[in-house]
């Protein structure tokens, strides 16, 4: 198995879960991802992770590398760099829902190891990143830093942190806005398992105040496709309500409501320019990072 192999083995969420250290998964998660992110179409995204290729006639000099030309006396090109002053917030779900797993990894610990993974590849491009933790209300904010201590904080925070109590992302929302002066960009990691109008209210007041948004909606694949084999007993994890059904009897309605649910803020999201993007959490971690490259070269 060759290097880039190995390393994009650590985009897959199980293989995470398993690692301990959480800035050791951060880091492979990265590793991973840029192992395979010149193949992809936004290759060029990053500043640390820049090219070189030799220099062509027209090339504006400005863009030599001149201390691999002192080291091989031939001239080669930086692609790619970019310098930055990105803003972000990491709001970060921590609910009783989101502990919610089929199996594999849970809608809390996916999130985790996205946001850690997101920091470390912020830092890494000069960005400054906060986050911030909430559930029925803002349980621990850290403001954003650029510099390389600060992701032992982040981490530190993320590592330690269980989901509990209930949800009220709307309102959490409202008052983490008022928290965030400085305009921005915000990326936001929730099951968005609330009413869409308060949630959507409060994304929409985030635009209002002129932040890039960015949300990362995340469900168990048996949240989306009820695709369970026998009688159970289904609780809500916040109210410990309780239903006991055979899921082959209700699987289509259920399917067509979660359907019609995700519309909701696909829709809405789009028609205020907010990106939306939903994952399960069996998906490589790389489509969660690429889409939050996109909005980061979109904002250049």
């Amino acid at each position: 198995m060759n290097l880039r192999t190995e390393n994009r083995k650590y985009l897959d969420p199980e293989v995470v879960s398993r690692l301990s250290r959480m800035d050791l998964k951060a880091r492979l998660v990265v590793e991973g991802f840029v192992a395979g992110l010149h193949k992809s179409p936004y290759r060029g995204f990053s500043v640390e992770f820049a090219e070189h290729r030799q220099y062509m006639p027209g090339d504006p000099l400005r863009h030599v590398d001149w201390k691999v030309f002192a080291k091989s006396d031939k001239f080669y090109i930086k692609e790619y760099e970019e310098e930055t002053n990105l803003r972000a917030n990491i709001l970060l779900d921590a609910s009783a829902s989101m502990a919610y797993t089929s199996g594999g990894i849970s809608k809390f610990d996916y999130g985790a190891h996205l946001a850690a993974a997101l920091s470390f590849l912020m830092l890494r491009q000069r960005d400054s990143v906060g986050l911030m933790l909430f559930d029925e209300k803002l349980r621990s904010y850290l403001a954003p830093r650029s510099t390389p201590t600060h992701l032992h904080h982040v981490l530190k925070e993320l590592d330690g942190a269980e989901p509990a109590r209930g949800t009220d992302v709307g309102g959490s929302l409202h008052k983490l806005a008022e928290r965030i002066r400085r305009r921005g960009l915000v990326v936001l990691i929730s099951d968005l398992m609330d009413r869409p109008e308060d949630v959507l209210m409060a994304l929409r007041f985030f635009r209002h105040k002129k932040h890039e948004v960015v949300v990362f909606h995340l469900l168990d694949p048996k949240e989306v496709r009820f695709d369970f084999d026998r009688e159970a007993r289904f609780e809500d994890m916040e109210t410990d309500d309780h239903v006991v059904a055979q899921p082959w009897r209700i699987q289509r309605e259920y399917t067509k409501e979660v359907d019609r649910w995700r519309s909701v803020y696909a829709r809405t999201c789009r028609e205020n320019r907010i990106d939306y993007n939903f994952i399960e959490t069996s998906t490589p971690f790389d489509v969660a990072l690429l889409s939050y490259l996109a909005k980061r070269s979109r904002l250049g």
